[in-house]
This record gives structure tokens, C-alpha cells and sequence, in this order.
């Protein structure tokens, strides 16, 4: 890293110096566009930021005003934001799934005189509520593809053409990109991020340049990441994962942002990049860890008999690692054996074959998922951090890898448990607060100290083991305490269930409202030749039913007593963040479930054995209709 790096105060002037030190010589960012990968240098990254920057200086906008960005994850989306902070201004970023009263309530909170849309869908949007923000002068639409009958609308500008005005504001003024870059501080807000809001009301927490930076700093240096190392963007940059990454330690270390196509060609793109390093969602671990049991469970015999004793001789392997003892000579001939033969083909072909780190966090992971790729010799690891730490800030040791930690304390890093045992932590990376929310901001600060909101505790090892979070703890009847995330994280393990949302506060025992994975267990019907159509005919199968009622019964023997599931219910349709029911960031909204589902919950305690619904469920296409339908309520332990 540059030793003039010491001196900057702001990411675009941490861009700067790559763009003159890294210059020509290593991509900053590549991009799959119509099947092609495209690259663009450090320094041509830093000349499109000045185009953006110059062409946002001619729509009229004010140094430190706001902008609004609406994308998915491509290189359009680093160099709007990247502009935008060389004028000073914080970006908030939103999802692309949002509809459009939840963009307008977003928007209106920072009031920005211009913002990104993707394409024509978030244009559409956009314009459905344009009399509700008023204060939004223009709108900048990346893709042009759809948007031709819209040329006459003044309120509208294309991305090419922004960038045009910024080249002829540089030919005018060719000295004020420069000053602008100059006048910015450390202390300026780069972003603004939206909490996940699984209680209420999300806030908007304020990331510094600083902030960022120093997380960026380091990351590098714990990873000891050299430029030209492959990142891959994945996460939405609503998420603080890439923007952590995307700017902090991207610009800090030199590494390079891979963007997929699309939403659908990820895991194809993925594949084809393999990343040396990946933080992502517990979600993505399971679902690929699924997919691979479901592709074995459908090969040949002697596939499947390879890969179960490859796998077996894997966790065996594994679990003297997890002792950190020493395994048998035997055992190490073995274990190279399975990774020639299985491991590393199957690395190969999911995209890790090349990935020297790869973590997991944002929501807690069965430790049999990290179990199964650590079998299969990815170093897969938990992670823990949060958004208003600046990012993650809680990693395993390779060496002291233990499935039920999050591991030890990045260097920069201060952690301790309140006398309630809430995670503290202290640091540089920590935010400025919340936007327009002095009492929240006040109330997340202990003595200088952030508040996580998460219950834990730190084993003789010095790792951090959270519970659970410190407000959804449940407490049954018998007043025996334990943590939701526990049990549904070990139910989400199962290939054939894709959500789990678990009660039983002053209950006598525990139940749960399960979703199926529809395209996991429709494959295991066809297979047995059970017909279905819907979600809702395949999930309220008597077979589906056995099929889920095992897979339970295998969670329960896995688990304490107090924890173990009594009954469940397979829902009719699948948890929705257009329903409220999840969170953009796809984490359960427990109470206002609780609240919609209410009648199903009280049911499996009354000793029934079915009950009719009535309930909204949401069309491929948009429309909400309203069914009545009978579920069974599914004994764990009862009869066939």
C-alpha cells in the first residue's frame, strides 16, 4: 500500500492514489455484460468518478446533499456513489424490490435532489410516485434498454449523458474536480445505510469516510490482501457488506470488484471469477450446501458412494482440527486421496476452488453447514459485525476454527459484555450516529461504547459466542431461556426447508411455522410421483408432511430438551418482504409474523389437529388475491 495512502482523509482520495500508483497496470473493477467480461483500470475507474462528480456539479447539486441510488450490483453503482462523496454528499442505497411507497418513504427521509435508478422497472416506479417527492429534481437511468419513449421527459437523464456534461464541465473548469476532491474530510458521511428494521421503523445509520477507511486498513492487513485479488459483489449495496468492501477495503488494498450479469447468472458468474475472498449471508451457504446434497442424492451410486465416504473421511479429518490435535498418518493419506478425487473437483465446479477466505455472517449458520464445507476443505468460517460498527468485526482463527463461536476480535477492535450481557464494542469504524435521530443515537452509545443490541458471552478461548438478540430471547413457561436463531438456523439445514420462525414465550413447549423449499422438495416429489401445481398444494402433501415431520425429528435430537419442537405447521405460502414478513435484507420480522399468524400459533397449543385459514398470498404477477384453506397441525411425536 502507498505511504501517501497515510495522508488521505476521503475514499475518492484513497482512488486517486491507486489511480496514480496502480494506474493501467491492475483492473479495479470487471463487469459481465452480454455474456463478455469487461474491465476497467484503477485509473479509468477514477476518471469515470470525475465525469459522474462534474456531471452531478452541472444537475445543480450541492456540496453535502444526498443522493439516492437504486441498483443492483454493477460498476455504474461504484462510480454514482464514488461521485457523489466527492462532493461531499452520503449515499443511501436502496433495493431494487423495494415497491413504490416503500422507495417514496425512504427517499423523503434525506430529501435528494437527484437519483439513480437502475433501469426502466425503478424508473416506473419512480415516476408512480413523483408527486411524492417533491424534492427530487432529476432521475439518472443507467440502462437505456425499454426507455426510448421516455426521451421527452425533462425529468429524466441517461447515465451516458451525465457523464457527457461532466466531460464538458471539465473542459470549461478543468480545476474543479480538484478542489472539490480536496475539500473533503474524514469526518464527511460517505453512506447512509437503512437498519434492517426487524422491530419497527428502520434508521439510517451514518458511515463515515474515516469510518470506512479504517475498516478498510484493517481488513487489508489482517488478510494481507495484495492488489489484483478477486472480490465478488454479491450482496446488495443496500447490505454493508459491499459497502465495506466496495469502499473500504477495495480502494484501500488494491482488490478487485467482480460484478455478475444479473440477479440470475450470479452462482454461473461466480463460477467463473472464483474469488479469493467472500463474506456473504448464511442463506447463500445453505442454499449451496442444499443444492450439492440434492445433486448427490440425484447422481449415480457410485458418486453418491464416493462423495459419502469422501465426506465422512472429511469430518473425521476436521474434527481433529477442530481439537487442534494432530490426526493419524493414516487418516492425512486419506484425506489428500478424497481431496484429489472429490474435494477440489467439487471446489472447482461451485466456484472456490482459489478462495482463501471465506466467511459467513448477518445471520447465524448451522455449525453442521460449516462443518460440511470445512469436510470438503473449503476454510468456510463464521463471522460476526453489524452495521453500525462500520462492517465485521469478529473472525475465526484459521486455526481455531469452532462452529459455535464467531471468533476473536479484529485488531482495532475493543469488545465487553454489559452486567446484562449485551456485546459492546469500541472503535474507529464505529458510526456517527442516526439521521434526524438524536434519542436513538443516544440510546446506542454506552460511555462511548456502541450497544449491539446482541446477548453473548466470551469462552476460556477468547471467542465470542452470541445467543441470540437481546430483545427476541424467549423464555417458556417453565422459565427456561434460549435463543429462536438456534433452533431455526439448525431447521434451515434441512435441504427441504427454506424458512423457520419459532415460538414459544410462556408456552409449555416449543412450535414453529415452516416454509418448504419449493424447488428441493418439488424435485423429491416428482421423483416419488406425488402431483402438485402451487406452493400451496405442494406444501399441504401428506407426504410433504412425513417428509418435514423427519427432518424435524433429526433437528430435535441435535438440540437440548427445553428447545426441542412439539409441533409445526407448514405454511400455505411462502414469507414475503412485499408482506412485511421478512426485511429487505430477507431476516424475519418475528413480532409482526407473530401478529398475521396469530391464529395458527394459538391453534398448536389448543390441541387441535387442523385449521382453516384465510389469508392474502401474492401472484408471479403482481396481484394479491385472498384464499381460505384447512392446515394440519403436525404433531412431531404424534401418529402417522
Amino acid at each position: 500500500m502507498p505511504t501517501s495512502a497515510d495522508r488521505v482523509q476521503t475514499i475518492p482520495q484513497m482512488l486517486k492514489i491507486q489511480a496514480e500508483e496502480l494506474g493501467n497496470s491492475y483492473v479495479a473493477i470487471r463487469e459481465k455484460a452480454f455474456g463478455r467480461w469487461e474491465t476497467y483500470t484503477w485509473k479509468e475507474y477514477f476518471q469515470h468518478v470525475k465525469e459522474i462528480a462534474l456531471g452531478l456539479c452541472t444537475l445543480g447539486v450541492k456540496r453535502q446533499e444526498p443522493i439516492v441510488i437504486i441498483m443492483d450490483n454493477h460498476a455504474e453503482w461504484l462510480f454514482a456513489e464514488m461521485a457523489t462523496m466527492v462532493l461531499g454528499g452520503g449515499s443511501l442505497n436502496l433495493f431494487t424490490t423495494s415497491i413504490p411507497d416503500e422507495l417514496a418513504f425512504a427517499i423523503n427521509r434525506i430529501n435528494p435532489p437527484v437519483i439513480f435508478a437502475q433501469d426502466q422497472e425503478q424508473v416506473d416506479k419512480l415516476l408512480e410516485i413523483k408527486n411524492k417527492i417533491p424534492g427530487v429534481k432529476r432521475i439518472v437511468y443507467i440502462d437505456p434498454t425499454g426507455m426510448r419513449s421516455y426521451r421527452n421527459d425533462s425529468w429524466l437523464i441517461s447515465f451516458n449523458e451525465l457523464k457527457e456534461r461532466g466531460k464538458d464541465l471539465e473542459r470549461a473548469e478543468p480545476d474543479r474536480f480538484s478542489n472539490e476532491l480536496a475539500r473533503g474530510r474524514g469526518t464527511d458521511i460517505a453512506v447512509y445505510i437503512q437498519t434492517s428494521g426487524t422491530t419497527g421503523i428502520s434508521k439510517l445509520a451514518m458511515l463515515t469516510h474515516r469510518g470506512l477507511l479504517e475498516m478498510g486498513r484493517i481488513w487489508t492487513n489482517y488478510l494481507h490482501i495484495k492488489p489484483g485479488e478477486n472480490w465478488f459483489s454479491m450482496s446488495p449495496p443496500a447490505w454493508i457488506v459491499d459497502q465495506m468492501w466496495g469502499f473500504g477495503v477495495a480502494p484501500t488494498s488494491g482488490m478487485t470488484m467482480n460484478f455478475p450479469e444479473m440477479p440470475s447468472t450470479v452462482m454461473e458468474d461466480f463460477r467463473e471469477i472464483g474469488p479469493n475472498i467472500i463474506i456473504t449471508s448464511s442463506r447463500f451457504w445453505e442454499d449451496m450446501a442444499s443444492r450439492i446434497r440434492v445433486k448427490i442424492a440425484d447422481s449415480a451410486w457410485i458418486n453418491r458412494k464416493v462423495f459419502h465416504w469422501a465426506e465422512q473421511v472429511g469430518r473425521t479429518y476436521v474434527d481433529y482440527k477442530f481439537r487442534r490435535s494432530q490426526p493419524p498418518g493414516q487418516l492425512k493419506l486419506l484425506y489428500q486421496l478424497a481431496k484429489i478425487i472429490v474435494y477440489q473437483p467439487l471446489l472447482d465446479r461451485i466456484g472456490c476452488l482459489h478462495m482463501r477466505c471465506a466467511l459467513t455472517g448477518g445471520h447465524p449458520i448451522s455449525p453442521d453447514v460449516i462443518k460440511f464445507f470445512q469436510a470438503v476443505g473449503l476454510n468456510l468460517k463464521q463471522c460476526y459485525g453489524l452495521t453500525e460498527a462500520g462492517g465485521i468485526f469478529q473472525v475465526q482463527p484459521d486455526d481455531e476454527v469452532k462452529v459455535e463461536t464467531v471468533g476473536k476480535t479484529l485488531p482495532g477492535f475493543e469488545i465487553k459484555l454489559s452486567e446484562e450481557q449485551e456485546v459492546l464494542v469500541k472503535s474507529n469504524t464505529l458510526i456517527a450516529g442516526y439521521f434526524n435521530d438524536f434519542r436513538a443515537t443516544a440510546a446506542a452509545f454506552q460511555d462511548g461504547w456502541l450497544k449491539t443490541g446482541d446477548a453473548g458471552y466470551i469462552d476460556d478461548d477468547g471467542h465470542l459466542i452470541i445467543i441470540g438478540r437481546k430483545e427476541d430471547i424467549i423464555r417458556d413457561k417453565m422459565g427456561h431461556a434460549f435463543s429462536p436463531d438456534f433452533v431455526e438456523t439448525r431447521l434451515k439445514f434441512s435441504p427441504y426447508i427454506k424458512e423457520a420462525v419459532v415460538f414459544g414465550e410462556g408456552r409449555p413447549y416449543i412450535t414453529a411455522l415452516i416454509n418448504i423449499d419449493m424447488e428441493n422438495v418439488g424435485s423429491w416429489a416428482e421423483e416419488r410421483l406425488i402431483p402438485y401445481t402451487t406452493y400451496l398444494d405442494l406444501s399441504q402433501q401428506p407426504a410433504v408432511a412425513k417428509l418435514i415431520k423427519e427432518e424435524v425429528r433429526q433437528v430435535n435430537t441435535q438440540i437440548p430438551d427445553i428447545m426441542k419442537i412439539r409441533k409445526f405447521i407448514l405454511l400455505y405460502k411462502l414469507l414475503d418482504a412485499d408482506d412485511e414478513e421478512l426485511t429487505r435484507t430477507g431476516k424475519v420480522r418475528r413480532r409482526f409474523v407473530y401478529g398475521v399468524y396469530l391464529d395458527m400459533i394459538e391453534a398448536m397449543y389448543q390441541g387441535k389437529e387442523d385449521i382453516e385459514v384465510t389469508g392474502k398470498i401474492r401472484y408471479r404477477d403482481g396481484r394479491v388475491g385472498e384464499i381460505t384453506t384447512r392446515v394440519r397441525i403436525i404433531d412431531v411425536y404424534g401418529e402417522e
